[in-house]
């Protein structure tokens, strides 16, 4: 007598082989439907016949754990140019039970928009990379394939160095996600997160439709400005308003090891950092080098030197900044000092912003933290770093909180890690392209032990996470046949806290036959399962 365990086994075995076959039978099928649907199609497909498959494959893969050979493939791989194009894509992909992966700069930390364990094919939006800036108005549009780095060079070119978007520290990072998931970065003390900011979109549905915020209505406008656009169609561009920055701004990037007091340093900043003024934003970085651990200090402040000396000199005198320390720059100059580019030199070159470059084998995690960690937790967490060999090449990213992210609130939109919070904590780590599997493992397991570590003291019930640092260890959609709201509030509770629930009943009135879905996509309400 076979228990239940293995008959659930092998109808999901049944179900695979199903839809392998369905979707080996119904190729032709799917082509012969674009080609109807639409005259320009053939020039922006791609089979796994043609030769150019596997270099456009890879081109948009920024992390390369998921541009192995042992990675899943796509059936077909389509560029668009054109909106119709993309229309003709969801109408075939329904028709012949084809699943979408929608990509627009790779970077998702699971590989989702790049990989499925179902047949399935790739929107990859590269080509939707137009940017259009009306500095009176203070506004810009900017389509999905579209970089943040490439948005915030061509807004300072337009408004000489004085308006910017509040988007993350990667450049790299493509507009489409990073905006559909919330969007934090070096800004959010004085504007809140990117996804605060915009105020039209366009869009199309599952039945085809080109909408934009009037037609789409306010829930589904609610829904795409940080609950993740995957689950409800596929975003073209964006509107967003444009915030004010100073024509000088100053940086600084200051290292103290053990033996200079890193822990104490460490410890003054949880203290800090959400408190001090919120043009200052004061990013700490702890890792390993050789035989000790290093805080590196580094921060963005919208303003000129002496005044951020004056400020440091209040808040945080213990870190002795000095005015050696410090570069003064233009806001979009910072950009590409923070991410590391050049930040050594002594002339920087923004034209870096308009490249797609990242390319590397990358994992991490992320935490919120309402309360500072005791002192003398920081020894449990050098110790796991010193457990590892010195080619594991993890650290600790401490972002600090306060400011314009906290006053707004947990419901204004679907992001909604606002009031309470004081840092988040990114466990991050990217290594070299050799031996890309067996290092990916080891970086797991090295995240994996200062996450636990950290269970004590990060929030609880749930332990909230951040939907644009994918993590599907904290849950995922059932594989085969439908998710229940309360299977997939395990994990997203985690990312949306109670907006999980408004989500779910945007998805069930936009696509309540689960079209666009994924392993952490949003489910609609399923009245078998939900009842």
């Amino acid at each position: 007598m076979f228990c239940p365990n293995i008959l659930s086994f092998i109808s999901s075995l049944l179900l695979l082989f199903h839809g392998v076959a369905l979707a080996a039978e119904n190729h032709e099928k799917f082509l012969k439907c674009l080609s109807l649907q639409s005259d320009t199609i053939s020039e922006v497909l791609y089979t796994q016949n043609n030769s150019s498959f596997s270099s456009v494959l890879k081109a948009s893969i920024q992390n390369l754990v998921f541009s192995t050979p042992e990675n899943p493939k796509p059936l077909f791989i389509i560029t668009p140019f054109h909106v119709s194009e993309i229309q003709a894509a969801i109408k075939c992909s329904k028709k012949n039970g084809l699943q979408i992966r929608v990509r627009s700069g790779g970077h998702d930390h699971e590989g989702l928009s790049s990989i499925s364990d179902v047949p399935f094919i790739i929107i990859d939006l590269i080509n939707f990379s137009e940017i259009s800036v009306d500095v009176e108005e203070r506004t810009a549009w900017v389509e999905s394939g579209a970089t943040v780095g490439q948005l915030n060079y061509r807004i300072a070119e337009k408004s000489q160095n004085l308006l910017a978007v509040p988007v993350g520290t990667c450049p790299t990072v493509g507009v489409g996600g990073h905006f559909s998931g919330g969007g934090i970065g070096a800004l959010m003390r004085k504007y809140g997160t990117a996804a605060d900011h915009i105020v039209d979109a366009h869009m199309i549905d599952v039945k085809g439709r080109f909408l934009n915020r009037e037609s789409m209505g306010e829930d589904l406008f609610w829904a795409i400005r940080g609950g993740g656009g995957a689950s409800f169609g596929i975003i073209v561009s964006w509107k967003i308003n444009l915030v004010s920055v100073p024509s000088t701004v100053t940086v600084f990037a200051v290292p103290r090891t053990l033996e200079q007091n890193a822990t104490k340093l460490l410890n003054k900043w949880q203290y800090i950092e959400d408190r001090v003024h919120e043009d200052l934003f004061i990013i700490a970085i702890l890792f390993r080098e050789n035989s000790t651990m290093v805080s590196l200090f580094t921060s963005l402040f919208l303003g000129g030197v002496d005044r951020l000396l004056r400020l440091m000199q209040d808040s945080f005198p213990e870190l002795g900044l000095t005015k050696e320390d410090c570069r003064e720059m233009t806001f979009v100059e910072s950009i590409v000092y923070l991410d590391g580019f050049e930040a050594i030199r002594e002339s920087i070159n923004v034209d870096v912003l308009l490249g797609r470059n990242f390319f590397r084998p990358f994992t991490g995690k992320i935490d919120y933290l309402t309360e500072p960690i005791p002192e003398e937790a920081f020894l449990g967490i050098y110790d796991i770093f010193f457990e590892q060999d010195q080619k594991t090449n993890g650290r600790l990213v401490f972002f600090p909180y306060g400011g314009k992210i906290t006053e707004i609130s947990e419901s204004e939109i679907p992001y909604p890690h606002r009031a309470g919070n004081i840092y988040t904590l990114l466990y991050y780590a990217e290594w070299g392209q050799e031996a890309i599997d067996e290092a990916h493992q080891t970086h797991v397991n090295m995240l994996k032990q200062l996450f636990n570590y950290m269970t004590p003291y990060v929030t609880k019930n749930p332990r909230t996470a951040y939907i644009n640092y994918r993590d599907l260890d904290i849950g995922r959609n059932n594989k085969f046949g439908p998710t229940s709201v309360q299977e997939a509030g395990v994990w997203g509770k985690k990312y949306f806290k109670n907006n999980f629930y408004r989500l779910v009943h945007v998805k069930t009135m936009v696509d309540p036959e689960n079209f666009f879905r994924n392993e952490q996509s949003i489910p609609p309400f399923n009245l078998v399962k939900d009842e």
